[in-house]
C-alpha cells in the first residue's frame, strides 16, 4: 500500500501542475482549473493521510478489513469521472451546436439573397436543393439537365457547396444555378438545412432534394412532385427499388433493404428505398421537421415527416452510376453503424 500512496501523491502534484500549464496555455477554462485542482488536492490528501476520509467510509459502512475501504475509494472515483464525463459531453453538445449554427449562418451569409431574389420568376415555385462536395466535374451537366418548369411550376436551382476545394461553387455558378457556400466540410446534412432555409425565405411551394453528382435525373421531377401537386401527398420519396438502378456494390444493396425494412417495421409505414436522396416535400411541411443530423440525413427527414403526420408516398425513380469524381460514402461497414445510429436516434426522439 506505500507504493500506491507514493503514486497516489505523484498523480495529485503531476494532475495539479498539468493543470496549471493548460491554463497559462489557454487550452481550459477557470472553472476546468479549478475542477483539476479540487481533484488534486484530494487525491493528495487520500495519499499522505487516509485517516481524514474515516468518517466519510464510516457514513457508508466502510470498515477497515478485506480491503473495502480501497473499494470504495475506487468505487467514488468512478462516480467522479463519470460525473466529469457527462461535463465534459454536455459541453462537447453545446460546442457542437455552436459550430453547425454557425456554418449554417455563414453559408446563409454569403447567399447573394438581392440577386436571387430580383431573378426569381413570377408564379409558382418549385426549388431544387443540391448539397455538393467536390463535385465540379458533374455540377455543369446536372443543371443543365434540370427543366425550367415543371408541372406549371417555374424551377431554381440552389447548390450548396460543403467545403468544396476543387471550384464546385463557380462550376455550379457559371452553369447558371445559385450557389451557397460553406466554409468548411460538415456532410450533406447539414448543407441540405442551409438550402431547405434559404428556399423556404425565397418562397418556395415545393423543394426537392437532387443528388448533384448525376445519379439522379432531373427529366424524372415531373414524377416526384406529381402526388404533392395533385394533392395526395405532403412528401415523396423517390425509390430505386420501384424504379431501375444501375448495379451497386452487394453490400450497399442488401443494406437498402435491410434499413428500408427496419424503419418500416419501428414506424409502420412501408418504406422500399430509405437512403434513396431524390425527395420532395411541400414547403410547408420543411417548417415543422426537426433536422438535427450533418450526416446520413436521409432517414431522419423521412422519420421526422412520419412524426408530423405528413401523408408519405413513394414513386418509382432511376438511379444512375456516378457520371464523375469519387463517392464521399464511408466504408459500408461504418456507412451502416452511423446509418443504424441515426435511424434509432431519430425515431427514439
Amino acid at each position: 500500500m506505500p507504493a500506491l500512496r507514493i503514486a497516489g501523491l505523484l498523480f495529485g502534484f503531476g494532475f495539479f501542475f498539468a493543470a496549471v500549464w493548460r491554463y497559462r496555455r489557454r487550452q481550459i477554462s477557470r472553472l476546468n482549473l479549478l475542477i483539476s485542482w479540487g481533484i488534486s488536492f484530494i487525491v493528495s490528501v487520500m495519499a499522505v493521510k487516509p485517516s481524514v476520509f474515516t468518517p466519510l467510509f464510516d457514513l457508508v459502512n466502510l470498515r477497515p478489513g478485506n480491503n473495502r475501504q480501497f473499494i470504495g475509494v475506487l468505487f467514488f472515483a468512478v462516480g467522479i469521472l463519470f460525473v466529469l464525463l457527462l461535463r465534459v459531453q454536455a459541453e462537447a453538445d453545446v460546442n457542437e451546436r455552436s459550430i453547425r449554427l454557425l456554418v449554417e449562418a455563414l453559408g446563409q451569409g454569403a447567399f447573394d439573397w438581392e440577386k436571387v431574389r430580383a431573378e426569381l420568376p413570377a408564379g409558382p415555385l418549385l426549388i431544387t436543393v443540391s448539397p455538393a462536395f467536390n463535385e465540379a466535374e458533374n455540377v455543369a451537366g446536372v443543371i443543365a439537365d434540370i427543366p425550367r418548369t415543371v408541372e406549371g411550376y417555374n424551377v431554381v436551382p440552389i447548390f450548396v457547396s460543403d467545403g468544396s476545394t476543387d471550384g464546385t461553387a463557380d462550376a455550379a455558378r457559371a452553369a447558371g444555378a445559385y450557389v451557397a457556400e460553406l466554409p468548411i466540410r460538415r456532410g450533406g446534412g447539414l448543407a441540405l438545412r442551409v438550402g431547405y432555409d434559404i428556399a423556404l425565405k425565397l418562397g418556395a411551394d415545393i423543394v426537392v432534394t437532387l443528388d448533384a453528382d448525376g445519379q439522379h435525373l432531373p427529366s424524372e421531377l415531373g414524377v416526384m412532385i406529381g402526388p404533392i401537386v395533385r394533392g395526395e401527398a405532403d412528401y415523396v420519396n423517390g425509390s430505386r427499388l420501384l424504379g431501375y438502378f444501375e448495379k451497386e456494390s452487394t453490400i450497399r444493396h442488401l443494406g437498402v433493404h435491410f434499413f428500408s425494412r427496419l424503419v418500416t417495421i419501428l414506424t409502420g409505414t412501408r418504406v422500399t428505398d430509405i437512403s434513396s436522396g431524390y425527395r420532395a416535400a411541400r414547403a410547408s411541411l420543411l417548417h415543422d421537421l426537426v433536422l438535427e443530423q450533418d450526416q446520413f440525413w436521409t432517414s431522419e427527414i423521412l422519420i421526422e415527416a412520419l412524426r408530423n403526420r405528413a401523408r408519405i408516398t413513394e414513386v418509382p425513380i432511376t438511379i444512375l452510376a456516378r457520371k464523375g469524381g469519387k463517392s464521399k460514402k464511408p466504408k459500408s461497414l461504418r456507412y451502416g453503424w452511423n446509418f443504424s445510429k441515426v435511424i434509432l436516434q431519430t425515431w427514439l426522439r
